[in-house]
């Protein structure tokens, strides 16, 4: 019984020490972000007290996993899928690096590297996201000239290219947080002012980022013109009425000409056409004062 327990404290203190032979694995990082169609390095290192070339086998984590290389050394054994010819390379260390990255290429790898003279295999996993670079955006809205106090106005981030985005607003340069007019989408793709005030004329931009950039629209400007009753009785239709009745009173107030008098009578339309023409352009010119 007593040398039964040396025996197995002398095992521990060997595996303590290091003494049982085992595949020593080290990952830098655990999570690679890749771009669609460059190239992405799956880097791995390990220790081991046997001078053997190492058998390196890669995973892609599937319902059922999915096998991408195994090697002994640098030397590809058997032959490799047809989706990774001309596109992966493994290091004499496991690490493995993958060209030309698809969405398919998205995901987790687990690595093994197994050597014949150690009892234990070193293993790791690698998650790997693949994304689409972004396009700039750009915003759209119905109308870039609004009047204070219009019930909402819709802006809309848009780009054509990019996956996994998330976004940001802003306003004269600030970001823009979700507040009592400014509400955004749940995506935040999506800025709708409510209740536009003569504040809110300003420029805007937004921002798309995602795992591997972000890029910043152009900026775009909303005016917005100030509410009046002037421009309440223009904006309905309003103007032709007044039209109408200046016409009226003009012609009321000119001093009667004889009826057949011809240069007079010439005379006196051209007289009320001036007086019309003066009254239209005034108030083009209230008009213009009150949107300032």
């Amino acid at each position: 019984a007593k040398e039964g327990q040396n025996f197995s404290w002398t095992f521990l203190l060997c595996f303590c020490a290091g003494g049982v032979l085992a595949v020593n694995m080290t990952i830098p990082n655990t999570l690679i972000r890749g771009k669609l169609g460059g190239e992405a390095l799956l880097s791995v290192r390990y220790d081991s007290f046997s001078l053997d070339l190492p058998v390196i086998k890669w995973l892609l984590k599937r319902e059922k996993s999915v096998t991408v290389v195994q090697s002994i050394g640098t030397d590809i054994i058997g032959t490799l899928r047809p989706e990774y010819r001309d596109r992966i390379l493994v290091f004499g260390n496991g690490t493995l690096l993958l060209h030309n990255l698809r969405f398919a290429d998205d995901g987790t790898y687990d690595v093994e590297i197994s050597i014949t003279d150690d009892t234990f295999p070193g293993e790791g996993s690698i998650t790997l996201t693949v994304d689409e670079s972004i396009s700039r955006p750009y915003i759209n809205m119905e109308s870039s000239s609004l009047l204070e106090l219009s019930e909402n106005v819709v802006l809309n981030c848009s780009h054509d290219n990019g996956t996994r985005t998330t976004y940001r607003w802003f306003k004269g340069g600030k970001l823009l947080t979700n507040e009592t007019r400014f509400v955004f989408s749940p995506d935040q793709k999506l800025l709708t002012i409510k209740r536009v005030l003569m504040a809110d004329d300003d420029v805007y931009s937004c921002t798309v980022e995602n795992p591997v950039g972000n890029m910043t629209s152009l900026p775009i400007r909303l005016t917005v013109y100030k509410r009046s009753s002037l421009y309440i009785i223009l904006s309905t239709g309003g103007i032709f009425l007044l039209i109408t009745l200046v016409t009226i009173c003009a012609y009321c107030v000119l001093p009667k000409m004889p009826q057949h008098n011809g240069i007079n009578a010439v005379t006196s339309l051209y007289i009320l056409q001036q007086k019309v023409t003066l009254f239209i352009n005034g108030l083009i010119l209230l008009h213009s004062v009150s949107r300032e």
